[in-house]
């Protein structure tokens, strides 16, 4: 009779799988250093141009090469060593992290104007965009090679979690360590968490490829994802939700000079604003890590988005410090909601054999969304203004969610 009683939920089933563990603590210490770097080079540009279309211009340097390249990166991890693969792009990021750290040094500001000091900065991040192309996709992979299916909705939740914890850390840190240290200390901090990420994820086994090199030509290969991605409906709605309602709705990217001219918070403030929108999606996955859900994910994804692009109208129109930051508090938890939706609709609907592809053409709409949404946040405020700019943002993201529970019946009525 014991066998017929269902099994009691083991919210640490995926953390139990050692290789799994190194995965996650090598990428927290990477993300964490990520986020720190991303915030830092905002704040950072800010300073140097007082230009909100100079920040714009950050997310265009990195989102060209990275989308650029997903695709192909997508048939490079298919038929390539996976862990290999992995750490050379952890090495290439720590090596244009210390090519910032030589630039912020009192030496390198002293020999160059705020103009080359930017224009050098846009540079590394093209290239940090090059790598990313590669290593977002590869974490994705990773986690299914490692994790039996059974655990992949666990897996995928946890993944998410530590991602925003680690994004947490590093938006709120940064600005405490900008204030306490300067950027070049700062940026000493950043080089160390990515070395000690690497070594995490160097003690992982090696990941042979499913699909051999030269079995297909590399346009059939990419084709060949595409297809997939446009034909799965449910993942084809999920990711145009999430790069059309984000491209429209990041108000991240103005963060800087709602902190420094609009409510005029300085960097530690800055650093609390940046890391709101994280801590409300931890409080999410938390949730959902102990009690996930069961039915109605469809819908429940598109209200999260729905109420996420009114969160940030409400951020715009505000003037005082604690309703921002409570706005985006809220956004974040409505978007880590989705985003655990999301990532477990992609998790559960790709073959093994192209993975790669498949997460390839998620980190490009990622990446589309969030880079694309930077500079489109930049052009904006330049043209109508940073706060109108972000309402204009939030009501698009409405428009967006109308739309998609319209046009796409599948993902609203989607259950898994």
């Amino acid at each position: 009779m014991t066998e017929n009683l269902p099994q009691k939920h083991d919210p640490f089933a995926a953390m139990r799988i050692a290789e799994y563990r190194n995965l996650m603590m090598g990428r927290f210490l990477f993300i964490v250093g990520l986020r720190m770097m991303g915030t830092l080079v905002g704040w950072w540009v800010y300073e140097l141009t007082n230009e909100p279309f100079a920040i714009g211009l950050i997310g265009l340097s990195e989102v060209i090469p990275a989308v650029s390249l997903s695709l192909y990166a997508g048939h490079i991890i298919d038929i390539s060593e996976k862990r290999k693969l992995l750490l050379k792009g952890v090495a290439m990021y720590l090596g244009c992290a210390i090519l910032l750290l030589v630039l912020s040094t009192k030496f390198t500001t002293a020999q160059l104007s705020n103009h080359w000091i930017a224009f050098s900065i846009y540079v590394i991040i093209f290239f940090t965009g090059i790598f990313r192309s590669f290593t977002g996709p590869s974490f994705g992979t990773m986690i299914g090679s490692i994790v039996p299916k059974t655990l992949l909705q666990n897996a995928t939740t946890w993944n998410q979690g530590i991602w925003l914890s680690a994004s947490v850390l590093g938006h709120a840190a940064v600005g405490f360590l900008i204030a306490g240290i300067g950027h070049t200390g700062s940026l000493t901090i950043i080089c160390l968490l990515v070395i000690t990420g690497f070594c995490f994820m160097y003690q992982i086994k090696p990941k042979p490829p499913l699909n051999e090199p030269g079995e297909k030509k590399t346009m059939d290969s990419v084709k060949e994802g595409l297809r997939f991605v446009f034909n799965t409906k449910e993942v084809l709605g999920a990711l145009s939700l999430d790069l059309f309602a984000v491209l429209f709705g990041g108000a991240v990217a103005m963060i800087p000079v709602f902190a420094k001219d609009i409510l005029k918070v300085g960097p530690i403030g800055f650093g609390w604003l940046n890391a709101a929108s994280d801590i409300g999606s931890i409080i999410i996955i938390f949730i959902l890590t102990l009690s996930p859900m069961h039915k109605g994910q469809g819908k429940k994804l598109l209200l999260a988005v729905g109420g996420f692009g009114v969160c940030i109208i409400i951020f715009a129109l505000s003037k005082i410090f604690w309703l921002s930051f409570a706005a985006l508090l809220l956004s974040g938890f409505l978007d880590g909601f989705s985003m655990v939706i999301r990532g477990t609709i992609l998790q559960l609907k790709t073959p093994d054999n192209m993975r790669g592809r498949v997460m390839s053409v998620n980190s490009m709409f990622i990446n589309s969304s969030n880079e694309l949404g930077q500079f489109e946040s930049g052009l904006a405020a330049k043209l109508l203004g940073v706060i109108p700019s972000v309402v204009f943002g939030g009501c698009m993201t409405l428009i967006v969610v109308a739309g998609t529970w319209i046009k796409a019946p599948s993902l609203r009525k989607m259950e898994y």
